[in-house]
């Protein structure tokens, strides 16, 4: 395994603390995985984990056209055709004409598609809820400002990268 030696006592402070961050990233990220795989897993492999990227940014992003779906999930534009296409025939995913441009079509998640993603959301919060449960109290109660001062130390992921890891920031579960 590999270790920094580190030189004073305040040094190895650190380096305990930068394990532990490792350790408890590990945990979070495997989650995450089992989590989101349990989700596409769950619609009896209607959707591919690709196809799922495409829901979650327009969940986070709200409504949009096939080329700004592209762009935000980096894929060419005839990919993002295909996955939502596939999309649109799960009953995940709706075309409307743009009205300010009849020759873009607007991306919005229908009811089953806002259902999958709230799902998901809801699974990781139960999961991290399960977590913390086996928690003591306290350390709970130091945890919650502990992580809130890494992420603005860190100065959390920009909004619009957080789905790409498929984390939805700033939509609640009730507002679509």
């Amino acid at each position: 395994m590999y270790s920094i030696q580190p030189e004073s006592a305040t040094d190895q402070v650190l380096t305990e603390h930068v394990d532990a961050i490792m350790a408890a990233t590990r945990v979070l990220v495997a989650l995450t995985a089992a989590v989101t795989a349990q989700s596409v897993a769950a619609l009896n492999d209607k959707i591919t984990l690709a196809q799922l990227r495409v829901l979650v940014v327009i969940a986070s992003q709200g409504p949009g056209n096939l080329a700004s779906v592209a762009q935000s999930v980096k894929v060419h534009p005839s990919s993002a055709t295909r996955a939502c296409d596939k999309l649109v025939e799960a009953g995940l995913l709706e075309r409307t004409d743009d009205p300010a441009d009849r020759r873009n079509l607007i991306l919005r998640l229908t009811d089953s598609g806002w259902e999958l993603v709230e799902s998901m959301n809801v699974s990781r919060r139960e999961a991290i809820s399960s977590i913390l449960a086996r928690m003591p109290a306290q350390q709970r109660g130091e945890l919650a400002p502990a992580m809130a001062a890494l992420v603005r130390a860190a100065d959390e992921i920009p909004s619009d990268a957080a789905w790409s890891l498929g984390w939805m920031t700033g939509v609640l579960i009730s507002g679509r």
